[in-house]
């Protein structure tokens, strides 16, 4: 069993793993991690998916205690604006459609179409993200209780589909979760090493003997993480590992992000990220308590650095003044093996499918649940690192065709970069899938078939929100009574709407959570 691990490479990737390692193992293992004072992280992925709430409960973390450290907020949906045409805007919300009569509200909406907004009929999150709503009531309790014990007006007859969604994710400051999870890790036996690193020095079999430092000189382990970000220090320029391009279907290479501080009080926080098209790419909003962080993600095919900034600058208006720019280039794809030998990369230097749906952070969190449940034991390894190297490559496979699937199906047609969208090559196997959602809506067995975060409804969501892949109900629908339907079609307005009245805005539940951890 592996009992010594270093990390190169701190940032969200190297903390996130110290931190898991240190939970999951204990004194069982060692880990060492060490960073360069001169390397700064990029710090751009600030949105995450609900299922990084198993991260810090698994590292036994309370929202009051690690979400005011980093100036964290809530998501429940991502906000599309003019992916349509100039002016539409929809949600894809953290929310499965319920079901009546064996079908979904998604199935019914095709055929009844109560209106032109298949979120706002079928979701009550895009009513409390227009509203600015915080998810839980001053007293900690989530709204969604309502839902499922509640009396009278929110009580929901008609039992969903599925079991519930976990309505939110996060957004939050890379930098400082960074910073947070670095005093977590070290407090539990993690040692800090502040240097940097001037060689990869290889075993004869091709491992990795150990890493050179200009200060520490050798630090050895059985296990070595590379969390060096695009650079693949370690697993692509040390070992060799190819890195393959994503960029034939997914071309934005590239970003300019700026850090806009805002009177949240008074501008008051939207729960979603927002990405907002643009004419080579799109812009993220993400509110946070002391700031936005926003950024332009695009194809420098289209676009050049200059054009990208001041598009950015102008998207902002007076508020990005002379704040200084970061640019950033993307490497779009993922090595062909993200675990080879005694070394295993996660973040960055695994792969990165570009920021939308703010898949960073996840791609960190699977790389190491998945890392601890394929710790190798000392025997015949290779069919552990085999199959860790499948999930984590079909899990960035399975992202990079629901991001294409967004490109492909945006009716935006205004200009060279939207209408290419539309004729790029498509990853194996999403033709065929895209043909079988003209008739018939995403379900399990015409989506990805492996894990990769994303469950049919989301697919649903992205193309009844998107209008440019035209979509049939189906015919048995137009047989069956839809009295119920339409009573749930309505409760889900009046729910939203009471939901509204009752719940706090999300600057207001985070000041009052603020102002009860520091009062005595």
């Amino acid at each position: 069993m592996i009992s010594s691990v270093v990390i190169v490479g701190g940032g969200t990737a190297g903390w996130m793993t110290a931190s898991y390692l240190k939970a999951a193992l204990g004194e069982q293992i060692d880990v060492t991690l060490v960073e360069s004072k001169k390397v700064s992280t990029i710090g751009v992925g600030e949105a995450t998916f609900s299922t990084v709430r198993h991260f810090f409960r698994f590292l036994g973390l309370a929202e009051h205690e690690w979400m005011p450290e980093c100036h964290a907020s809530y998501k429940l949906a991502i906000r599309f604006e003019n992916w349509r045409e100039k002016g539409h805007y929809f949600y894809h919300p953290f929310e499965r459609p319920r079901g009546v009569q064996g079908y979904s509200l998604a199935d019914w909406w095709l055929q009844l179409r109560p209106s032109d907004r298949y979120d706002r009929d079928a979701s009550v999150l895009a009513a409390l993200c227009d509203a600015k709503c915080s998810p839980k009531y001053l007293d900690g309790t989530l709204f969604e209780t309502d839902l499922l014990t509640g009396e009278g007006d929110l009580h929901r007859a008609t039992p969903p589909a599925q079991a519930t969604q976990f309505p939110y994710a996060y957004h939050f400051d890379a930098t400082l979760l960074a910073r947070y999870l670095t005093g977590y890790a070290t407090k539990r036996g993690v040692r800090h090493v502040l240097d940097d690193v001037l060689d990869v020095r290889l075993d004869d079999d091709g491992s990795i003997k150990n890493v050179l430092t200009k200060e520490h000189g050798e630090l050895v382990g059985d296990l070595f993480v590379d969390c060096t970000g695009f650079r693949g220090l370690l697993l692509n320029q040390a070992l060799g590992v190819p890195f393959l391009s994503y960029q034939d279907s997914l071309p934005n290479d590239s970003a300019v992000a700026l850090r806009v501080p805002v009177d949240v009080a008074a501008r008051g926080m939207r729960p979603c990220t927002t990405a907002t098209a643009q004419d080579a790419g799109w812009i993220w909003t993400i509110p946070l308590l002391d700031r936005l962080g926003t950024g332009y993600v695009y194809a420098s095919d289209y676009c050049s650095p200059e054009e990208a900034e001041r598009t950015l600058r102008e998207f902002v208006g007076p508020a990005s003044g002379d704040l200084p720019a970061n640019h950033i280039r993307m490497r779009i794809g993922r090595s062909a093996q993200s675990w080879v030998k005694n070394c295993v990369a996660i973040g960055l230097s695994s792969g990165f499918v570009e920021p939308l749906e703010s898949t960073g952070i996840f791609f960190i969190q699977n790389g190491i649940e998945q890392l601890v449940r394929h710790l190798p034991g000392g025997r015949d390894d290779e069919p552990l690192r085999e199959a860790y190297n499948r999930q984590v490559g079909r899990v960035m496979d399975g992202v990079r065709e629901f991001l294409v699937l967004h490109y492909y199906a945006a009716a935006r047609n205004d200009n060279q970069y939207w209408r290419d969208a539309k004729s790029r090559q498509l990853p194996d196997g999403l033709a065929e899938r895209i043909e079988q959602w003209r008739t018939k809506l995403p379900d399990e067995d015409s989506v990805y078939p492996y894990f990769h975060g994303f469950e049919p409804y989301s697919y649903t969501a992205m193309l009844l929100g998107l209008g440019g892949l035209p979509t049939r109900s189906l015919p048995v629908l137009g047989k069956l009574d839809d009295t119920e339907v339409v009573k749930e079609f309505d409760r889900v307005r009046r729910q939203a709407d009471i939901l509204v009245d009752r719940l706090p805005s999300q600057y207001a539940y985070l000041a009052h959570a603020a102002a009860d951890r520091t009062s005595p």
